[in-house]
């Protein structure tokens, strides 16, 4: 997709300044204005105790209020962002696409889904 085409998406304006949902932009799921960096992501760094200065040195082109203004809307929206930290977790998506770990760490098909294709 085009730089002009993502300009031309529909964005959804969220009661947070710097957090938009852009139709086809990550799966509509809330982001930083200008990026594709998504709440969930930044969410998931926090939870995980990096401070905000490490998520700017991780991510250099955003700046620190709108990494704030991201923890802030997971804090007003935990629910929702949990939600989303939940269904991409590996064991939710193997389940979703039918798939298991070999004893070597590979993901395979199940016998069932290969047979289905």
């Amino acid at each position: 997709m085009t730089a002009k085409a993502v300009r031309a998406l529909p964005i959804e304006h969220t009661e947070h300044p710097h957090v938009v949902r852009v139709k086809g932009v990550c799966g509509g799921r809330p982001i930083i204005k200008g990026t594709r960096i998504s709440v969930c992501h930044l969410a998931q760094l926090y939870k995980a105790g990096d401070s905000v200065e490490e998520m700017l040195q991780a991510h250099p082109h955003l700046d620190a209020t709108a990494v704030y203004d991201a923890i802030s809307y997971y804090l007003d929206h935990q629910d929702e962002i949990e939600q989303e930290i939940a269904q991409n977790r590996i064991e939710a998506l193997m389940d979703k696409h039918g798939m298991e770990m070999d004893e070597h760490g590979f993901l395979r098909f199940t016998d069932e889904t290969a047979s289905e294709s």
